[in-house]
């Protein structure tokens, strides 16, 4: 249900098309023209996941409805949209398998006003960058395995939890930018209270969620027709969380592009060109207030980067900063610290 509340008469009601329809929500996005895109996956009468993209006024009328239905053997997991300056609209996204929620690669789908539109998809193995967050070895070997069934005319199926955060035009193409994750387990053993058949005493295995471990960041760059331009990616591996989010925000230039992340109290950095790689990952600490603060890689919590106001980021959290040339030593802050890159 998503619900449309008026500041002027201080009611809410519901969004035609949003009553007792089952769905999950992907996005809600207000345009430049004040209309709001409202995108939804849901399974269609034929039992195959597609989104629902709407289109409201800012007074809540729908306008428009759009479903974006995937080929046979596939189903649309999850997807973005923009709109284009040509009055046009881009959904981005993942699809996969029937019945699965791992991600076989990414589609993308140019809506034309009259709401028909053409859906692109590129197989994970058909981006030139996407595995270079493995090790050397590693990398090369999947290359070689995807080659060698592309001989066969084969593809090689791949299954990624993967999700887009962001569909934006950049000169005369648009970026899809996304993450790969993966749910991690530890597990711990209990007394069941039982015993065996040697009257041992009976151990229960239980798993237990232990967060997300990401793996890193893709960038892909299409032109205004969908094609498939460029990749490259960004290896996050040392992030874990809890929560689902977006950690890789990017700030593009007209000839370069640099993805950026915080945690533990640095900024890793990466600047690329397209397919290249104009500076490799850097680090660099946040700054503290005093001279001589110093802040241990394990003393944040809560740490966020986010866009603030055009080629400006904010970075925020909890720090413990100790500086033993203060009279208090030791001190737990929130910061937020104003960044640019240029």
């Amino acid at each position: 249900m998503v619900l449309f509340f008026d500041f002027t008469t201080n009611r809410a009601r519901v969004l035609p098309g949003f009553f007792n329809e089952p769905g999950e929500l992907n996005q809600i996005k207000q345009n430049k023209d004040g209309t709001v895109d409202v995108v939804v996956s849901s399974k269609n009468y034929e039992r195959k996941k597609s989104l629902w993209i709407r289109n409201y006024s800012d007074g809540g009328e729908l306008i428009k409805t759009t479903v974006l239905e995937p080929e046979d053997n596939k189903h649309l997991i999850f997807g973005r949209s923009a709109k284009m300056p040509n009055n046009e609209q881009v959904v981005a996204g993942v699809y996969g398998g029937r019945d699965s929620d791992y991600s076989r690669g990414i589609f993308v789908a140019e809506i034309n006003a009259a709401g028909e539109y053409k859906t692109t998809y590129y197989n994970f193995g058909d981006l030139q960058n996407f595995f270079s967050y493995m090790k050397a070895n590693r990398e090369r070997r999947t290359k070689e395995r995807i080659e060698r069934r592309k001989i066969k005319g084969k593809k090689t199926r791949f299954s990624y939890r993967f999700m887009v955060h962001e569909v934006v035009p950049y000169e005369n193409q648009y970026l899809m930018l996304g993450e790969a994750f993966y749910p991690r387990y530890t597990y711990s053993s209990s007394r069941s209270g039982g015993f065996g058949y040697y009257g041992n005493p009976m151990v229960r295995n239980d798993r237990v969620f232990d967060g997300y471990q990401y793996t890193h960041a893709v960038i892909i760059g299409f032109d205004n027709s969908g094609k498939l331009v460029w990749d490259n990616s960004f290896e996050i591996n040392d992030v874990k969380t809890f929560e689902l989010q977006q950690f890789v925000k990017i700030a593009p230039e007209r000839d370069r592009i640099t993805l950026l992340y915080l945690h533990n109290n640095l900024i890793r950095s990466k600047t690329i060109q397209g397919n290249n790689v104009l500076e490799g990952k850097t680090t660099d600490p946040m700054k503290t207030r005093f001279d001589f603060d110093v802040v241990k890689e394990r003393d944040t919590e809560k740490s966020k980067l986010d866009y603030w106001y055009p080629d400006h980021f904010f970075a925020s959290g909890i720090q413990v900063v100790r500086n033993q040339a203060r009279e208090s030593s030791y001190r737990k802050v929130f910061f937020i610290n104003k960044l640019k890159y240029q």
